[in-house]
Formats: structure tokens, sequence, C-alpha cells
């Protein structure tokens, strides 16, 4: 298996995962977005809510906000050693109180731990008119995407197989391909069809260019025929802030890998007995 990274950045990721299987491959994308794990807010105790929305509402919006998660600090509550009563290494404590008339941002939030802070603080909450107020204390703990969406700590998480585009000698160069081609991968060369250089990874592979083709000659085999490599695979994976793209990646791998060495293990141990 080999992993070609064409953008990497703290949100973004784009990168081709050669000689793998279609299984691996989504293996791999649901590791990365329900087997990370991320801090979200969990519980939340309300002292005051006249606002528009219910408590549940507003603890729903809450739990939504993405919060920057170092993972070498914490833990899962079931693997603490408090037992999972909170303490510093599986929770975080944020409190707000806000009073109308004004628009609750995410930025009112205010975390117990100044080393943990929220991605971002303009996100609107609820909007307090005249006299309206909430105060509450929320807990953040760690979770998985798996659990619950707002553990995921991906935006966007996906892959395609790799386009494979095929010209053959009988192209007379007509150009009905390129005009058809809505990621304007195609170009005339010559006087044949051709990819545009570093533009293969954009096909779709929609194969509205074959439809045009076919359409030159009926009863004939279209002079481009696009397929797919069932061994690579084109991935896209975007944050959503609380931890860097590269770190969702390895964490991905380190699930698989777990799993595969327990199963082995396990495997093992019953051929062992048998």
């Amino acid at each position: 298996m080999q992993i070609e990274f064409a953008r990497i950045d703290d949100d973004a990721a784009r990168f081709v995962l050669s000689d793998a299987t279609p299984a691996f491959a989504n293996a791999m994308r649901r590791a990365m977005i329900g087997e990370v794990p991320t801090l979200a807010i969990e519980d939340v105790r309300t002292y005051d809510n006249s606002s528009v929305l219910f408590d549940e509402i507003l603890a729903h919006r809450l739990g939504l906000i993405p919060i920057k998660t170092d993972l070498s600090r914490f833990v899962l509550q079931s693997e603490c050693s408090c037992g999972g009563e909170g303490c510093p290494l599986c929770m975080v404590s944020f409190t707000m109180s806000v009073e109308g008339p004004r628009t609750v941002l995410s930025s009112d939030l205010i975390s117990t731990d100044p080393d943990t802070k929220l991605v971002h603080d303009d996100i609107p909450i609820v909007k307090l008119f005249e006299g309206q107020k909430v105060v509450l204390e929320a807990r953040a703990v760690l979770g998985i995407g798996k659990n619950h969406a707002k553990w995921q700590p991906t935006n966007a998480c996906g892959y395609k197989e790799y386009p494979v585009i095929t010209v053959s000698e009988n192209c007379d160069g007509c150009g009905m391909c390129i005009d058809e081609c809505p990621r304007g991968v195609l170009e005339l060369k010559g006087k044949t069809m051709g990819v545009v250089e570093g533009k293969l990874e954009e096909c779709s592979i929609c194969r509205l260019c074959e439809k045009a083709c076919m359409t030159t000659g009926i009863g004939e085999e279209p002079a481009i025929t696009v397929s797919a490599d069932s061994s690579r695979f084109i991935f896209v994976v975007e944050s959503d802030g609380s931890i860097p793209v590269l770190t969702i990646i390895e964490k991905g791998l380190e699930f698989i890998r777990k799993q595969s060495t327990d199963l082995s293990d396990t495997l093992s141990e019953i051929a062992g007995v048998n």
C-alpha cells in the first residue's frame, strides 16, 4: 500500500491510496469518520434559560460546536482512572452567562482549561431579546463519531476510484467529447484527443465523453473509453478544526491496525486451543 499526498495542511488533505482494495479504502474512510476521538459537549446543566429555545435544543446546538482537541492530554471516560466521574484527564468544563438583547455566540462559552478552546468564536447559538438570559454549565468529554455525529472530526471524508481514460487510434479529433466533459479534462492534442496535463484526477467518470463519441458512428465502438482503477483511490479529507487532518489520517490507520492485530491474536488463541 502506498499513499501519495497532493495537498496537505491543518484543515484539508488530498491523497492517492494505491495498491489497496475497495474494502480497505472503505474501512479507512469509516475509521477516520467514526473511530477518531474528539472533544464535544455531552452534558449541560441549565440554571436559567428564558430564550426561545428549549433546554434540549440549546444543549444539542452546544454539542455541535467543534472544540480543539489534544489527544495526548485526554482519554476516553471509559479508560480514565476516575472511573468516568469526571476529572481533568477526561473532561473540560465550560460556563456561559449571557443576557439580551444580543445574539449568543460560541465565544460566550468560557473554558475552565485555558489550553482547550473552541475552533470558532463566531458560531451563533441563539438570539436573545430584551430581558431574556441564558446561564449554564457544560461538560465536554471525548467520544467517537460512531456513537454520535458531534464527535466526528471531519466535515468531509470520501474517496473515488482513480479514473483511467483511453483513446484509441480510431479517434478523428472531432472534439465532441471536449464539449461534453463537465470538468474540462480533455483537450485536442494534434489530431487526436488527450487528457489535459494534471487534470486526470478531476475526472468524475461520468462517461459523457463516451456517449458523445458514440453518436459520431452508429454501431461503432467509441474511440474514447473511461474506466476506473479499483486498486487506486483518490481521498479528500477535511477536518472540522478540532484535530489536524494528518492526525485524523494517522489515528484512523492506527485503529485499523489495532483491530487487525486483535483479530489475529484471537484467531491464534483459537487455533492454539484446538
